[in-house]
């Protein structure tokens, strides 16, 4: 599998289990993204996005997102989505 870097969380709310982020490259639902930083490190698939709390399909670079995550996540995690290894 390869990974590639689409972002940084800038936020984490517990209360609700999402997580803020910037990107820096297109994410869309569907996709399958890694959270790694010192003490984090769970792979996550992208069931909803949010924008200023509108739903959308897809972001692009320098969005800042919002979307659910099963683990917590903290400031400064890199977002990096997963891709499977091509046949």
């Amino acid at each position: 599998m390869t990974e590639e870097p689409v972002g940084k969380i800038t936020h984490y709310f517990p209360k609700i289990a999402v997580a803020a982020a910037t990107l820096s490259a297109e994410l869309k639902v569907g996709d399958q993204v890694r959270v790694k930083g010192h003490t984090t490190d769970f792979t996550e698939g992208i069931e909803s996005l949010e924008i200023e709390h509108q739903k959308v399909d897809r972001a692009g670079p320098g969005d800042k997102v919002a979307f659910k995550v099963s683990e917590k996540a903290r400031p400064g995690d890199r977002v990096l989505r997963v891709a499977a290894p091509a046949p």
